[in-house]
């Protein structure tokens, strides 16, 4: 079976100071695959690469069966992906209906398919109250679920979200969380990132680390926790020592009060 994600010595460098280095991804398809590392780790250029917004300096990557580094098949897998970048890019004038509608033009899709499933993702993200709203009048968590809205309007078989519950409410990130399962159970593939490892240990299947650019542990997620929980497994992985950290550095806060 051919990979949805294939890295092979995967660098990138800015200035000099090396992002992303020598990374070999492996992701096959169906896969709920969790992409950790601590802030700066490189999850975020890691993913640019991947969707053909950022060139590496060097290495190969092939997508879907696919070479990115070729012109035309890296648009051929554009076709095929949905994406949720690290900074949103929606058009902040354009109503929810009206930025679905110019995503699904823009995949050939017709009007009449954009109608129904714009509709079907707005009424279930419950996006649709105020159908007069424009995206910039949107809070952090409406302007999300649009995103992943988009990300999905054209049934990839291939998502790539960064951050994808960052400011959605409880009941809103269980209605995705069950989407996204939903599209992996039907043979699509996810490559996630996320700091909350409650929701990585509940959804994703195989788990990726990176730490300062260098990918440190991949493996399923039961492989890497190996009965225990995922983030005592992840800061094994990065090598932080939280508790000895916090005991050295801040005696004077948890010193007892009147002391």
């Amino acid at each position: 079976m051919v990979p949805a994600i294939r890295t092979e010595k995967l660098s990138r460098q800015f200035g000099g100071k090396s992002a992303v280095d020598q990374v070999n991804l492996e992701v096959m398809p169906g896969t709920f695959y969790g992409f950790l590392g601590p802030n700066g780790a490189g999850k975020s250029t890691t993913i640019k690469m991947l969707t053909g917004l950022l060139q590496p300096s060097s290495g190969n990557i092939e997508v879907l069966g696919r070479n990115m580094l070729d012109a035309a098949e890296s648009l051929e897998v554009k076709r095929s992906i949905g994406v949720i970048p690290e900074n949103l890019a929606l058009f902040d004038y354009l109503t929810a209906m009206e930025y679905l509608t110019f995503v699904g033009r823009i995949h050939g899709m017709d009007r009449d398919t954009i109608r129904q499933r714009s509709r079907e993702m707005l009424d279930l993200l419950d996006l649709e109250d105020d159908p007069k709203k424009v995206s910039n009048d949107f809070s952090h968590g409406m302007r999300k679920k649009l995103s992943l809205a988009a990300a999905l309007i054209h049934r990839p078989s291939l998502l790539f979200l960064d951050e994808p519950f960052e400011g959605v409410d409880a009941v809103a990130s269980r209605t995705i969380r069950e989407l996204l399962l939903q599209f992996t159970a039907s043979g699509g593939t996810v490559f996630l990132t996320s700091h909350v490892l409650e929701v990585v240990e509940r959804l994703c299947t195989h788990v990726g680390i990176i730490v300062s650019g260098k990918l440190v542990a991949q493996s399923s997620l039961e492989e890497l926790v190996e009965g225990g929980r995922l983030e005592t497994a992840f800061i094994k992985a990065t090598g932080a020592e939280v508790l000895e950290e916090v005991s050295a550095k801040l005696d004077w806060l948890t010193s007892e009060q009147g002391s």
